[in-house]
């Protein structure tokens, strides 16, 4: 299980072009990173670097658990959750099929699904076909898989962007839950996160 994310002088690229060089950070359980910087600075990039989906020019990315060094592969598979800006929904499906599908994808059951959706405020949208949903209520439904499969790290981008005031509210009850049960949070976002979080500011 993970309990510390490290970043060691790391380096990534898009094609030709340097995003970053030299970054470093280190995350202990029960803390949040706020990553900040304009478009194309390289925080969605990064994120998915942390989930494995891109390799690095340079550097480390390292898992630590109670025991020491965790395996990156594993601890990815078995202890991370990424929402990315784009929600993967599939339109065609019902809420509660999408739902159901991320949930046993993630290791998660029907059980925890619907629990989730409850949390979230999606109960009575479930029968809708996604395309017919919100842009919240579809973040929503991207979210639901962090309550329904539990796992220790979460990497967001921009998770509250598409959500109104009251669901901005809930979800930061949300975090700050996960937090406290000795989770971790990176999150990109152009707004400050409603939790306590610290900030790394990533240039252009």
């Amino acid at each position: 299980m993970i309990t510390r994310l490290q970043v060691r002088d790391l380096a990534l690229s898009r094609g030709e072009r340097r995003l970053f060089a030299a970054l470093a950070f280190e995350l202990e359980a029960g803390e949040a990173l706020a990553l900040t910087g304009p478009n194309g600075a390289g925080k969605t990039s990064l994120l998915r670097a942390i989930a494995g989906f891109i390799r690095p020019t340079a550097g480390r990315i390292s898992f630590g658990g109670d025991a020491g060094d965790l395996e990156p592969d594993e601890a990815r598979r078995r202890d991370t959750h990424l929402v990315g800006h784009a929600d993967g929904l599939k339109g065609g499906r019902s809420a509660r099929e999408e739902l159901g599908f991320q949930v046993a994808w993630t290791g998660g059951d029907e059980t925890a699904g619907l629990a989730a959706a409850q949390r979230l405020g999606l109960t009575r949208s479930l029968d809708l076909a996604v395309r017919h949903l919100s842009a919240g209520q579809r973040r929503r439904l991207a979210l639901a898989r962090l309550l329904a499969s539990p796992r220790r790290l979460w990497l967001l981008d921009e998770p509250l962007s598409p959500l109104d005031a009251a669901h901005r509210a809930l979800f930061a009850d949300v975090m700050g839950e996960h937090l406290a049960a000795g989770g971790l949070i990176v999150a990109a976002s152009h707004d400050p996160l409603p939790i306590p979080a610290r900030s790394l500011e990533l240039a252009a």
